[in-house]
């Protein structure tokens, strides 16, 4: 897959302030997609993420989109509409990337129903909802990459509803993969182990006992970084991952093997 691979592409990356959801946008960015990028609260910086695209020579621009209540597909579909309007007349997307999530830490006695109405508004309703309604922006021959978890595949009662939420989003890469297939759209979810974002500096970073013990988890001895999982979306973007589609692409490296 050689530089500037997604030229004369447009990807939607929900969440792509920071984190993973920012790597995976500046990736997409430098491999020559336009790049719509939603926030929902960090203006600021999204409009950085924006600023990196361009200066390495892409084409991006943000959205703000408060996902996880009714018509938030809608309203985020009319924001790409105007937003997309002078990089691409036609106003079709060919990647769309659900990497917008939220993590809930409560076992079963302690998850209430507001808190679980809440995971699966974000990481499931949200992503849902915003295929069905982007349906007739996405391009044939379109890529659909969901942002799910390796924690879908193991028993993690500490966070029983967000496991659920990442097991359902695999299950909808699958139907998606069939669905889809006649138009030559691929559907494929991209599960990261612990990856060092922000979301998990609380306990990661200057904590070397915790680190040390992250690391280890990993067949390769280290912490997951946000662009080992971008270049994975990138792949699966691309015109190389053609063939690949209703799939879950480990990307927890070799973690708990």
């Amino acid at each position: 897959m050689g530089a500037r691979s997604l030229e004369g592409k447009v990807a939607l990356v929900t969440g792509g302030s920071r984190g993973i959801g920012r790597a995976v946008a500046e990736r997409l960015g430098r491999d020559g997609a336009v790049v719509a990028l939603t926030y929902a609260r960090e203006a600021a910086a999204a409009d950085e993420v924006v600023e990196v695209i361009r200066k390495d020579g892409g084409r991006a621009f943000a959205l703000h989109a408060e996902l996880g209540r009714r018509g938030d597909a809608a309203a985020l579909w009319s924001a790409f509409d105007a937003g997309i309007a002078p990089y691409d007349p036609a106003g079709g997307v060919d990647i769309i990337v659900n990497n917008a999530g939220i993590a809930h830490i409560a076992n079963l006695a302690e998850l209430t129903e507001d808190g679980f109405d809440e995971v699966f508004a974000i990481n499931v309703r949200a992503p849902f909802f915003i295929v069905r309604e982007g349906l007739g922006r996405l391009r044939d021959g379109g890529r659909i990459i969901n942002m799910s978890s390796g924690a879908a595949g193991l028993a993690m009662p500490e966070a029983i509803a967000y496991g659920a939420t990442k097991g359902a989003l695999d299950n909808f890469s699958l139907n998606l993969a069939k669905e889809l297939g006649p138009r030559g759209i691929t559907a494929n979810s991209v599960a990261p182990g612990i990856i060092d974002t922000d979301a998990n500096a609380g306990w990661l970073r200057g904590n070397a006992d915790a680190a040390a013990r992250a690391a280890s988890i990993s067949a390769l001895g280290r912490i997951g970084r946000p662009e080992d999982v971008a270049d994975i979306v990138s792949f699966l973007a691309s015109d190389d991952a053609r063939w690949i589609t209703g799939k879950v692409i480990d990307a927890t490296g070799g973690s708990a093997l």
